[in-house]
């Protein structure tokens, strides 16, 4: 039996949770609302607050996908209510961000700025020119417009410039010098 999987989840106050026909899911929030299709070889119920995920028979498949599910669900519950977000911090002369609008301008040493739009769910803050924080109500959103933004200017292993996580470490290399 999967150890994530058999975990309940509970669901908070002012959370309203619909099951559809083939495990479409409805999380309604404070923050929003996600719509997601799950897994249809999955039994998800609703008894008294707490949402269980059950699986149907032993398959590897079905063993596989029991703790995805569930992990897929917790999500959708965190993100209605607390919504998630990615810090990232830009390292090297010279490479700002300044926001305009809901979109962002980075300049990052190339001849032109990089301008990111921030899609529908996702907003960006901006606290100083050297920060940005992408919030949102979907994890996967949210992780997949930080490493996009990431990916403009990678952080490089000689002098850790470039667009990096906030806590991330970066591997330093010694260059010539270590000869």
């Amino acid at each position: 039996m999967s150890r994530i999987g058999r975990e309940p989840i509970t669901v908070p106050a002012g959370v309203e949770v619909t099951i559809a026909e083939g495990n479409v899911i409805t999380v309604k929030g404070p923050k929003g609302t996600i719509t997601e299709a799950l897994c249809p070889e999955m039994t998800i119920t609703l008894t008294d607050g707490v949402l269980h995920v059950a699986r149907k028979d032993d398959t590897k498949q079905s063993r596989s996908l029991h703790g995805l599910t569930r992990s897929l669900l917790n999500n959708m519950v965190i993100g209605v209510t607390h919504g998630f977000e990615k810090k990232l911090e830009l390292a090297g002369v010279g490479y700002r961000v300044q926001q305009k609008g809901k979109n962002l301008e980075f300049s990052l040493g190339f001849s032109h700025p990089v301008i990111v739009e921030a899609p529908e769910g996702i907003t960006f803050e901006v606290p100083d020119n050297t920060h940005v924080n992408v919030k949102g109500i979907n994890k996967q959103q949210v992780g997949q417009i930080a490493a996009e933004i990431r990916g403009h200017r990678p952080p490089e292993p000689y002098k850790g410039k470039g667009i990096h996580y906030v806590g991330e470490h970066i591997r330093r290399k010694l260059g010539k010098a270590a000869k």
